[in-house]
């Protein structure tokens, strides 16, 4: 049988829409009986709010009116962005799977839940006056004008990307409240966190299905999602800059995608252990672990560099008073996930 990735897994061919939708059916049961309802209005600091220069004759927005370091300031645009670009992964969802029987029932409330994110986030940076509101609204334009495209098409791998993609936006969330510095903000965040975790567990209890129909095509997925893996904003405006400033300031970076992401998940489904894989299944087990080790390494090295970069500019600081703008290499470029 072949499934829709062209490998041999007997004679035939595997639907993967009809062989999962009885386990979506049952996943989607279980999620509606654990999301616990909430209410984003709920969440965000109203009373903190003031009107903003324009129409209303509000005050204009300055940089000094939010405490939030960068770092903190960089990742909730960052989580922001990725949030909004919903319509995006909502058709990308759509035209992979089916947005009839249990397989839409479960886009049409995953859209649901996640369009509570952005909301909530954007409400919370503007009546803190975290960032600079129109430059925040222009990134939203050229985010959601870029759009979303996949790296790799088909069920399985859209599943596989989307499971890691929802622990690793889970992970960046939780870790952007704590390093706030904000009660009111973490508090936000880790609502939002406890969301994507339930759908984390959902796609990630689809994989495992997946893996005990058909082991190859589906390791084979899961290779191609963690090792190519890029967050769903990097081609959002800046991106490169505001990764940089949330991977220095220890918000989210190549080591916790490997200690937090990668390793975890692929533990619980247990890729590295599985028996009777096929001789294909079982080369893409090598290399995940493989990978695993080089993403290991990568991220000691990171750290190294993080160190060296941010002794730079404590230096380059005490110099210079922290006026004007840190020389060449300070704030280069560094690998981030």
């Amino acid at each position: 049988m072949t499934d829709d990735h062209g490998m041999s897994v007997g004679s035939g061919r595997i639907d993967w829409l009809v062989e999962l939708e009885p386990v979506v059916a049952r996943l989607l049961e279980r999620h509606l009986g654990t999301a616990r309802e909430w209410f984003p209005h709920q969440y965000i600091p109203w009373s903190r709010g003031a009107d903003f220069e324009g129409p209303l004759g509000g005050s204009s927005w300055q940089s000094d009116q939010s405490k939030l370091s960068t770092a903190a300031r960089s990742s909730l645009v960052l989580n922001l962005l990725t949030e909004d670009n919903l319509p995006s992964y909502h058709y990308t969802f759509a035209t992979t799977v089916s947005r009839d029987g249990a397989w839409g029932e479960w886009l049409n409330r995953w859209t649901a839940e996640e369009d509570r994110h952005a909301a909530a986030i954007r409400g919370y940076l503007h009546t803190s006056r975290a960032v600079d509101p129109v430059e925040l609204e222009r990134a939203r334009m050229r985010q959601l004008s870029a759009g979303f495209t996949a790296t790799h098409q088909g069920v399985l791998h859209g599943l596989a990307y989307v499971t890691v993609q929802e622990l690793a936006t889970r992970v960046a969330h939780r870790n952007a409240g704590r390093h706030s510095g904000d009660p009111v903000c973490e508090r936000l965040m880790t609502r939002i966190a406890a969301d994507e975790n339930l759908h984390m567990v959902f796609y990630r209890e689809l994989l495992r299905a997946a893996l005990e129909i058909a082991p190859g095509p589906a390791l084979a997925a899961i290779l191609q999602a963690v090792r190519d893996f890029r967050m769903p904003s990097h081609a959002s405006p800046d991106f490169a800059r505001l990764a940089m400033d949330v991977a220095l300031g220890g918000i989210y970076h190549v080591g916790h995608f490997h200690e937090e992401v990668a390793v975890p998940l692929l533990r619980s489904l247990g890729v590295l252990d599985l028996p009777a894989v096929g001789t294909a299944g079982r080369r893409c087990q090598e290399e995940l672990g493989d990978f695993l080790e080089s993403l290991r390494d990568e991220s000691h090295g990171f750290e190294e560099r993080r160190r060296r970069l941010l002794e730079g500019r404590a230096r380059w600081e005490r110099l210079s008073g922290a006026d004007g703008p840190a020389p060449a290499g300070v704030g280069g470029p560094a690998k981030v996930c």
